[in-house]
């Protein structure tokens, strides 16, 4: 496995990280998988509070009892559940971020998280109020870092000029390069870490029959994905290809995968000792198909 510092944190985080929202719901079997993780290399693992409605984040808990201080742990606030349980709503406010926190550090059965990231944003929200809750909650040393998880570049902006996160986390992959046009240049010149996830397009460029996703055409995934198998050839499979081509852009820390079964897991360690993608293989994948932007929120 390989290690990067994550933005202008302390924070050294694998190559490949562990999305835990695809869990299952057997304990035992969560436990084996993420000590797995961790003896091949995996040290960051990614959860939320609204997975599962906080079920998610007391499973993996539990699984890094013993093992806490060996891994980095991330999790996400600002989607808060409805009473009833029938959805949940969008609230930035600085008191309900610091409940939450409470509440996640309860469930993850620990006294600190070491990346806590606001789940979205919008640019209506109070952003000083913000990060007033996340700065409370690192003068308190129950945070070490904050972030965001956004894929709206003039929010990413506006958080980049007014706070200290360490990190962005978004959908990128050879289907989704809307980062490429704006997002991953400013961050990686403002030494913003970039969690990257969704690289296989939930499967379009592995195994899932084609589709249509975002703005291209079913036609053309099927031709991306016929790129990626073609360039993998022999070297490696499909998903660590493109892996390897998210991973290949410089802005880039972790990928962020989720992973159920120990057959992903084997095959997500194994990525970093496939052979890295040449130049001239990182342009014929990008030529496979045409550049897509960001619509909204520009």
């Amino acid at each position: 496995m390989e290690y990067k510092q994550l933005g202008r944190s302390a924070l050294r985080i694998s190559r490949i990280g562990f999305g835990c929202m695809s869990l299952g719901n057997d304990q035992s079997a969560v436990d084996r998988l993420l000590h797995q993780a961790i003896d091949g290399g995996i040290n960051f693992f990614d959860t939320a509070d609204l997975y599962g409605q906080g079920q998610n984040e007391t499973m993996v808990g539990r699984a890094l009892r013993g093992r806490r201080q060996e891994v980095m742990l991330a999790t996400k606030v600002g989607n808060q559940w409805r009473a009833n349980g029938s959805g949940w709503d969008w609230n930035p406010r600085k008191a309900y971020i610091l409940e939450a926190a409470e509440k996640s550090l309860q469930r993850l059965g620990t006294d600190h998280i070491d990346l806590y990231q606001l789940h979205g944003g919008t640019l209506e929200d109070d952003r000083a109020e913000v990060i007033e809750a996340f700065q409370l909650l690192q003068q308190q040393g129950k945070v070490r870092y904050y972030a965001i998880s956004s894929i709206r570049p003039n929010v990413i902006r506006e958080y980049i000029k007014e706070s200290a996160i360490v990190s962005v986390m978004m959908q990128y992959s050879l289907l989704d390069r809307r980062p490429e046009e704006s997002c991953l240049t400013l961050l990686e010149q403002n030494q913003v870490g970039v969690l990257a996830r969704g690289a296989v397009a939930k499967g379009l460029l592995v195994n899932k029959p084609a589709e249509p996703f975002l703005q291209y055409h079913k036609e053309a995934v099927v031709q991306a994905a016929n790129s990626i198998r073609a360039i993998s050839g022999e070297a490696r499979s499909a998903a660590q290809t493109a892996l390897r081509f998210v991973c290949h852009h410089p802005a880039i820390t972790s990928a962020v995968v989720g992973i159920r079964t120990p057959e992903q897991l084997k095959e997500a360690l194994a990525t970093f000792d496939t052979p890295m993608l040449s130049d001239a293989e990182y342009k014929k994948l990008q030529s496979s198909i045409h550049e897509n932007y960001y619509s909204d929120h520009r």
